[in-house]
């Protein structure tokens, strides 16, 4: 990718179990809207939290959004459990394997807002936020049309230890993206002096509340610059 790709923000929803204790101040959006028991079900407690931004983002949407799904290691309580299960006697639960599929959410949101808009779901390591933002901007720059952008995230259980840039703790964001109003941004990404990652989701987090005209992450290979629009 060579240059600069603008982006509006008008609605996001975020939460994390280390960074805030609740949904931050600035937010544009009611954490008291509930989800429909549809998307209740069968979800684990991290991705729940993903559905409700994405729940109470969708009330500012004026038009049926295309969805995009970001996540490293997606509803990975989920996955943990598959294996344990496989490795204890061999079975996997039917309701587990059916939305083990790392779109699950995106499909199970979608069939919740009957939206036919289309879904992508991204898992790029350390850099799956970025790549997921890319998406969501490009796709709105392509299509004139609003794109919801979900991201979720846990840390590996312990038995695999740490890796690097993964997130501390279990977050989650909402986001969306119009081609009009909101607020103007703009991504870059460029070759990376040093490699090494970082944790890009509590970093784009802190931009985004905080109002600062810049910020830089390291990728895994390359650096991701946010700025707002001057």
């Amino acid at each position: 990718m060579s240059g600069v790709l603008p982006f509006r923000i008008s609605a996001w929803a975020a939460w994390s179990n280390t960074a805030w204790a609740a949904w931050p101040e600035g937010n544009v959006a009611d954490p008291a809207r509930p989800l429909p028991a549809s998307l209740r079900r069968r979800v684990t407690a991290t991705g729940r939290k993903a559905l409700e931004a994405a729940w109470t983002v969708l009330a500012h949407a004026a038009a049926e959004p295309r969805l995009v799904l970001c996540s490293r290691h997606g509803e990975y309580e989920r996955t943990l459990s598959i294996l344990e299960s496989l490795a204890e006697d061999g079975t996997v639960s039917p309701a587990d394997f059916s939305l083990s599929v790392h779109h699950a959410l995106a499909g199970l949101l979608s069939i919740a807002t009957t939206n036919r808009a289309g879904h992508t779901a991204i898992a790029a390591g350390p850099d799956s936020l970025g790549f997921g933002l890319l998406e969501a901007a490009a796709a709105v720059a392509e299509d004139g049309r609003p794109a919801l952008l979900v991201y979720f995230d846990e840390p590996l259980s312990i038995i695999y230890g740490p890796l690097p840039g993964d997130v501390a703790g279990s977050i989650a964001l909402a986001m969306l993206l119009v081609p009009e109003g909101g607020e103007a941004m703009s991504l870059e990404m460029v070759a990376a002096e040093h490699r090494g990652a970082q944790a890009q989701a509590p970093e784009f987090l802190a931009f985004l509340a905080s109002g600062e005209p810049e910020r830089r992450v390291a990728g895994e290979r390359r650096e991701w610059r946010w700025r707002r629009a001057a």
